[in-house]
């Protein structure tokens, strides 16, 4: 299946929490997108790596999606190694996407930075014809490199090269978000049980926060940010969105 966009997370909810918005607008538009997660977000303090897995597929509902796998990389433990980029070369080169949206290449979270690090020289990687790789059906694969990688923000804040205006899915994408549960505090009942730094009310605040803040920087609602280590380009200026405040 050749998607236009896949999203690559670290942890299921790496991807609803910070680029979700950016591939229900590509869906909305008939453009296939779809999501990889590296682990099953094992080492989470609260809930399971079955829990996880369930909330993950309801996301990838809600949003649309194509599609949805996980790796099986270990949680905390996984290398930007030879073994790890050809898993992620293979996932590249299984779906063919033009653009990828991976994690940020620093943050709070150490897996965050080290994934993103990872999704990018595997991206690069997955261009050389030398580097061999079977699919699932037991075929070579052919070589591919997406055209951008782009590197969504997260924890920490960062000044984008790039923002995405989600203002007229952000509802959509909060539906996404609240899909975990055993993450987030979503219901009364959130609150019982060991508490952690997304468990918390104030933290789903940031997040719409956040986006509104992005949002403002393009003088639309709400918005998502992403760096690019390369230099973004547009084929027609009517691609600009304009701030005019």
């Amino acid at each position: 299946m050749k998607l236009f966009v896949l999203a690559i997370g670290v942890h299921p909810d790496d991807v609803e929490l910070s680029c979700s918005g950016t591939l229900i607008n590509e869906i909305k538009k008939g453009n296939a997108a779809g999501v990889v997660d590296l682990t099953a977000g094992e080492l989470g303090t609260r809930g399971t790596a079955e829990t996880r897995a369930a909330e993950a597929a309801n996301a990838a509902t809600i949003m649309g999606l194509s599609v949805r796998e996980n790796l099986g990389m270990r949680d905390g433990f996984f290398k930007n190694d030879e073994a790890h980029q050809l898993q992620v070369i293979k996932a590249i080169r299984k779906y063919q996407p033009e653009i990828i949206l991976a994690n940020v290449l620093d943050d709070r979270h150490p897996d965050h930075g080290r994934a993103g690090k990872l999704v990018a020289e595997s991206a690069f990687l997955s261009g050389l014809s030398k580097i061999e790789t079977v699919g699932d059906d037991g075929l070579a694969q052919l070589r591919w490199r997406p055209k951008q990688v782009l590197h969504y923000i997260q924890d920490r804040y960062y000044e984008p090269d790039l923002v995405v205006d989600i203002s007229d899915v952000f509802e959509q994408r909060m539906d996404a978000v609240r899909a975990y549960s055993t993450q987030f505090h979503t219901s009364p009942d959130s609150g019982n049980g060991v508490q952690t730094y997304i468990s918390s009310p104030e933290f789903l605040d940031s997040i719409v926060a956040k986006a509104r803040l992005l949002g403002k920087t393009i003088g639309v609602r709400y918005g998502e940010g992403y760096i690019s280590q390369k230099q973004l380009g547009v084929k027609h200026l009517e691609d600009l969105i304009l701030n005019e405040t």
